[in-house]
């Protein structure tokens, strides 16, 4: 068979190589630091270490070790025919997918078209397949949070082939879970659904009774969601990814010296997980914002207890940022906390950083502007830069948390303004932008009238216009 042939074939296939992994969307370092800590601490029995082979083979291509890559292949097809003695061959189409790939890569003709043999066998025996639709779903589940949508659908598909399926059912509970925003209640929540449904023809899943343990509190069920967490610890009382979710129930919902003992446990089994430094640090964070609150801050004792509070805090944020590199919601809140430290350079220096990444990705951008503009106002006090990153948060959503907080603080700043000056026009420019952000055009042609009354702007004049206009 020629190359060219044999390229049209592998085309064909179902295999990590056709699914649009692309590599810009993958943050490398932390997948292969998740992917190995599975193998190491063999979660999902034998038939999930044989999947989580194929990803590892897969990473290892991307990273240009093809010989690597099909040591891990070979591995998952052994356990693969260990875990699945019967019919075996319908487990091993990805794999052989995999392998023909990487035989393809490497000029290894001839083994690749043997690979390819294998595959028209197995597809005369085996036309659809739920074995393939859920190794994809997976697969998509754990590469990156953008195929979340496509994981979900992968997992549907899957069920309807084999609705009974312990495997897919936790799989398809677990993508729901991570893409569920809100539910007006409990009953219309489809993530609450599905994890009940998994848990029970899966009882033996911590993971999934305490996902739904933070569901059930997410809707104020506190007794049911404590019960449910109190039997994954009794169960499952070392699995660190049990109880890294425990250790957040407790954050979240109850004491946050049990969560911080929890999350410490976890640590220990696994040291390289950057979620877990996460945790730890929103742990830190909310014990010194708690006494903060209690109004002791000027006792000495309670100020160096903030002060080491906020220490363990940026230690397990730099950890996080080093263990997982783009973790955008880490590298945020080291940011902050940098500034709180009045370590302002480094601040700075990382929020731009941040700012760049969150455009180039077009994730977390709001968060970005909020809290840039909550380090130059209370940090730095540059309320012009201020006022510009509140806006730019504004205009991205002025429903969202950020929005909202980002339309409250800008009219603080223009309200102080005005109380001292009535006739700043740059402030009334600042209440007529929120106006407009929100869509109250009549308000807010009000307040660009008196910018333009008190300081005349060929800005505030197209803006006027373009307002006018919009209403006729």
């Amino acid at each position: 068979m020629t190359e060219a042939r044999l390229l049209e074939e592998l085309l064909q296939l179902e295999c990590h190589f056709t699914w649009e992994l692309n590599k810009e969307d993958l943050n490398i370092t932390d997948l292969l630091n998740r992917l190995e800590q599975h193998v190491e601490l063999n979660l999902g029995g034998t038939a999930g270490l044989a999947q989580t082979y194929n990803s590892l083979a897969f990473v290892r291509y991307l990273l240009g070790s093809p010989k690597e890559a099909l040591i891990k292949l070979e591995e998952s097809v052994a356990l693969t025919r260990e875990c699945h003695e019967n019919n075996c061959d319908k487990w091993l189409i990805v794999t052989y997918g995999n392998l023909a790939w990487i035989q393809y890569h490497i000029k290894c003709y001839t083994e690749c078209e043997s690979y390819l043999d294998k595959l028209r066998d197995i597809a005369e025996k085996f036309p659809a397949s739920a074995s393939v639709l859920g190794e994809k779903a997976w697969t998509l589940f754990k590469f990156s949070r953008k195929y979340y949508g496509r994981a979900q659908e992968c997992f549907k598909k899957a069920l309807e082939l084999e609705p009974d399926d312990a495997h897919w059912n936790t799989g398809y509970a677990f993508v729901l879970h991570r893409t569920e925003t809100c539910s007006s209640s409990l009953d219309d929540s489809p993530a609450v659904k599905q994890l009940q449904r998994a848990m029970d023809i899966n009882p033996g899943n911590d993971e999934l009774r305490v996902l739904l343990a933070l569901r059930l509190a997410q809707f104020k069920e506190y007794d049911k969601a404590e019960r449910l967490v109190e039997e994954a610890l009794e169960n499952s009382p070392t699995a660190p990814k049990v109880i890294r979710y425990v250790g957040k129930f407790f954050r979240d919902y109850g004491s946050l010296d049990r969560s911080l003992a929890l999350l410490k446990r976890a640590s220990e089994s696994m040291s390289n997980s950057g979620f877990i430094h996460h945790q730890l640090a929103l742990c830190y964070k909310r014990k010194k914002i708690s006494l903060q609150r209690e109004g002791i801050r000027d006792s000495p004792s309670a100020g160096s207890e903030v002060r080491r509070l906020r220490r363990q805090c940026i230690y397990h944020l730099e950890q996080a940022t080093t263990l997982k590199t783009g973790f955008m919601f880490a590298m945020i809140e080291l940011a902050v906390q940098y500034g709180e430290d009045k370590q302002f350079e480094r601040a700075e220096e990382l929020f731009e950083q941040t700012l760049q990444l969150a455009k180039e990705k077009n994730e977390c951008l709001q968060r970005i502007y909020f809290h840039f503009g909550e380090f130059q106002q209370y940090q730095k006090r540059h309320l012009v830069l201020a006022i510009s990153y509140y806006m730019e948060c504004l205009k991205l959503d002025h429903e969202t948390i950020d929005g909202v907080k980002s339309a409250k603080n800008l009219k603080k700043i223009a309200d102080r303004r005005l109380s001292k000056r009535p006739e700043d026009g740059k402030a009334w420019a600042t209440l007529g932008f929120i106006h407009k952000a929100k869509g109250e055009k009549c308000k807010a042609i009000e307040c660009y009238e008196k910018a333009q009354q008190y300081t005349q702007s060929d800005e505030y004049l197209s803006v006027l216009c373009d307002l006018r206009l919009s209403l006729q």
